[in-house]
């Protein structure tokens, strides 16, 4: 998979997509992961990717001249012959969820777009994504993070990533399980806290009931 991310805060990035489980998929190569400044397809000398809203009101938007550039040329790029789908964050976006990593794991490309300042202009929602998603019901300073969120559910996904398959299978929103069964290890004791019983029988189909009624 190739992933290509839009924003105008590529530094947010660097350390997050470095590490844990993004890091791994990266290094197994399985995914590509490039940050790409939007400023870079900006048309001034000052590198401006906003503007005043038409109408008025507080804040700058970004505009839709210079996103639809960078999608453009990222479409046109060396790997032109993927199918491309193009993804937009923000807040009036459907919830994105397991269901929805599910289905963005197999696409070849994704194009991830962060926006920031006030929000961005709506002709992006209509003409250039092709679906749009939010992570939940409040406000954040932009796309970032949610671009994060997004790379990182979809990475833990992709074969090879994680080091035991198996436990996709038995975490939570999986096609197994709606929410994971409570986790436990040594001390099997601790300031009177005790661990339950069941899990130190030995008895893996008491376990497994155990876990199913959880």
């Amino acid at each position: 998979m190739k992933i290509d991310i839009l924003t105008i805060f590529p530094e947010m990035f660097e350390g997050v997509f470095k590490t844990s489980i993004i890091g791994r998929a990266t290094g197994t190569r399985v995914v590509d992961i490039k940050v790409h400044n939007l400023r870079d397809w900006s048309d001034d000398n000052y590198k401006s990717v906003d503007d005043r809203p038409f109408g008025g009101g507080a804040g700058m938007v970004m505009r839709v001249d210079v996103v639809e550039r960078a999608i453009k040329e990222l479409k046109n790029s060396r790997t032109q012959e993927l199918k491309t789908r193009v993804i937009l964050m923000d807040t009036k976006g459907k919830m994105y969820d397991q269901k929805v990593a599910e289905k963005l794991k197999l696409e070849e490309r994704l194009i991830l777009i962060a926006p920031h300042f006030e929000g961005i202009d709506h002709r992006v929602h209509e003409h250039l994504a092709d679906e749009v998603y939010s992570i939940g019901p409040y406000v954040l300073s932009g796309g970032e993070l949610p671009v994060m969120v997004v790379v990182d559910s979809l990475c833990r996904l992709l074969p090879g990533v994680l080091g035991n398959s198996e436990s996709l299978k038995e975490e939570s929103y999986s096609e197994e399980m709606e929410i994971e069964y409570p986790q436990y290890t040594r001390p099997a004791e601790y300031k009177g806290w005790k661990v339950p019983e069941v899990l130190l029988s030995g008895d893996h189909k008491k376990i497994e009931a155990w876990r199913k009624k959880r």
